[in-house]
């Protein structure tokens, strides 16, 4: 995509980290916004900046979980401002702790945004895309995917998220490959964040009362939190650089976009392993005093 002057933008989280950031770049390329959040404070926020910025907005309060939500904003999107050029599957929860602590309810919520939400994104908004596509050769197309770079590696004591951010991962590369086979004029990316202060440490801010359970959290769990509220917070890479890289990814037909390349050689170790048939690399090796911190917190 080549130009985002008067197109179609339809972001889900757009009331903080890279959604919000995203609708800023947006509006400052000219393009239409719709704008969908869970949280009505932040999506009033949200709005108000890209109207004074002189955008025109579409607000949508949604639960990308809920199927039925993701529809109506789709027809709500298509009736407003027709099919969309952009669609940022974006909206995402953290959890952690040891993967069998997990409550049914923490795997509901936390597979039902971070997972089902990008699927309905893509099972409402990509029919309409290359339906577009069909009828105007001049149509361009990008589905962006939030993925993390838990979707690459498995670290531990983050279990529920690490599952879920490995199947954005694998939607996002067959979207990729489906994509190919019936067009060329709509494609997609995956967003693979490492540690970027955007908010999703404190995401159980908007945990539906439905998806909470009256029990105390685990040691394991109290752990994941602090370690995910230190690393998130002193997060060097802004989410505004990391939105920069998915608008010139978008631009260049990039599909993996990757916050922090350095930690790829991570990847390519659990890569090795896989080939070589050897048991999974000691995610400490580099920081062994960091693994040995987390064995006597969570056997003492």
């Amino acid at each position: 995509m080549k130009t985002f002057q008067g197109r179609v933008a339809v972001i889900t989280g757009a009331g903080s980290g890279f959604g919000l950031e995203a609708a800023r770049i947006g509006a400052r390329e000219g393009m239409k916004l719709v704008l969908a959040d869970v949280q009505q404070n932040a999506l009033d926020a949200a709005v108000a900046e890209m109207r004074a910025a002189g955008a025109e907005v579409l607000p949508f309060l949604l639960d990308v979980a809920k199927a039925e939500q993701v529809e109506a904003l789709g027809a709500a999107a298509l009736a407003t401002f027709g099919a969309p050029h952009f669609v940022f599957n974006n909206a995402g929860v953290g959890a952690g702790g040891l993967i069998w602590e997990h409550t049914l309810k923490d795997w509901e919520w936390v597979v039902g945004v971070n997972l089902m939400g990008v699927a309905h994104g893509v099972r409402v908004f990509t029919p309409m895309m290359l339906a577009a596509a069909a009828a105007d050769p001049a149509y361009e197309g990008h589905i962006v995917n939030t993925a993390s770079m838990a979707g690459m590696l498995n670290a531990p004591n983050m279990g529920v998220y690490n599952v879920t951010k490995h199947a954005v991962v694998s939607l996002s590369e067959t979207l990729y490959q489906d994509l190919a086979l019936v067009t060329d004029q709509v494609t997609a990316s995956v967003l693979c964040p490492y540690f970027v202060p955007t908010g999703i440490h404190q995401s159980h801010r908007n945990r539906p009362a439905e998806m909470r359970e009256a029990v105390k959290a685990t040691k394991s769990q109290l752990i994941a939190q602090a370690m995910s509220d230190k690393a998130v917070t002193s997060g060097k890479v802004t989410a505004e650089q990391v939105m920069q890289s998915v608008f010139q990814a978008m631009r260049d037909r990039q599909f993996y976009v990757f916050s922090h390349p350095q930690a790829l050689g991570g990847v390519q170790t659990r890569l090795e392993d896989v080939m070589q048939l050897r048991n999974p690399t000691d995610p400490f090796k580099e920081r062994p005093e960091l693994g040995t911190r987390l064995r006597e917190q969570l056997r003492g």
